[in-house]
């Protein structure tokens, strides 16, 4: 949510771009909410790598981040198969799902999140990774875990900082306010929100012509009635917790039974080249 690994591990982009991009991760990252599993879901590293391969023709791209997965579950199962792939880029966007998980785990995610971060500094590729946004601003639920999001987003900038990644701080970007960004469940971006998540990712690569636009404002009127965030909040209830508590009974995920999308390394499909053009 990749080039043969490179020296500098704080290096951003080499002189002749990428060739090798994995994107690693969870529902974000998978592109949930932009498109639908009838028409294909997108998201923002697809639109990355669209707007990679319009500069650096013949870029390989992989996705294997699957809805619902936490840390452990990228630390054991994708990064492995991330770093046999010798990439020269890597996104990685998780822990929300670690977040909201009830239960005394979280520690132990925070600890393994590092873990991921120091193998993929290892590798010498190039990596982006981001925060995650300030929930309470969105969920009267929020507040519950608004101390667990900046938790995680203290080992996600720390991380960023002493390895020299790419981050996107989402935490403090003020376009993160406004409802056009998010998806109805207010926890998943829209389409414009994956839209915004690539230019943010295109600006932490330092690619030419990113800057900072992604972030401000748009002008949109922010409606936060007390109405509109418990309807929300009635969304993200019957869309997320009630399915979450049902899965979770019976000792699943919605990742259960799901394949990455692009398993592999492989030319950007013509799919993602088009719904990037059209954004």
């Amino acid at each position: 949510m990749v080039l043969p690994c490179l020296a500098l591990k704080s290096k951003i982009v080499s002189d002749s771009g990428f060739s090798r991009y994995v994107a690693i991760g969870d529902s974000q990252t998978e592109g949930l909410w932009d498109g639908d599993d009838t028409v294909g879901v997108i998201g923002f590293a697809d639109r990355l790598a669209a707007l990679l391969d319009a500069r650096y023709p013949g870029l390989r791209y992989a996705n294997l981040a699957i809805r619902g997965k936490r840390v452990i579950d990228v630390l054991n199962d994708q990064l492995p198969q991330a770093l046999a792939m010798e990439p020269d880029l890597v996104t990685v966007c998780v822990g929300m799902n670690d977040v909201t998980r009830p239960g005394r785990t979280f520690t132990k995610a925070m600890a393994d999140l590092d873990d991921v971060y120091q193998q993929l500094a290892d590798s010498g590729a190039t990596v982006v990774t981001t925060s995650f946004p300030d929930v309470a601003k969105m969920l009267p639920v929020g507040r519950l875990i608004g101390s667990r999001i900046q938790q995680v987003n203290e080992v996600i900038t720390r991380a960023a900082q002493r390895h020299g990644f790419g981050l996107v701080d989402l935490y403090n970007a003020e376009a993160m306010n406004e409802p056009s960004i998010w998806s109805h469940d207010r926890m998943h971006a829209s389409t414009r929100g994956h839209i915004l998540f690539a230019e943010a990712a295109a600006e932490a690569l330092k690619l030419p012509g990113s800057n900072h636009d992604w972030a401000m404002p748009s002008g949109e009127e922010v409606r936060d009635s007390f109405a509109e965030r418990m309807y929300a909040q009635a969304q993200w209830t019957r869309s997320l917790l009630i399915p979450w508590i049902w899965r979770h009974a019976r000792g699943r995920s919605s990742g259960d039974g799901r394949d990455p999308k692009y398993a592999e390394l492989q030319p950007v499909s013509e799919q993602v080249r088009m719904a990037h053009q059209s954004a």
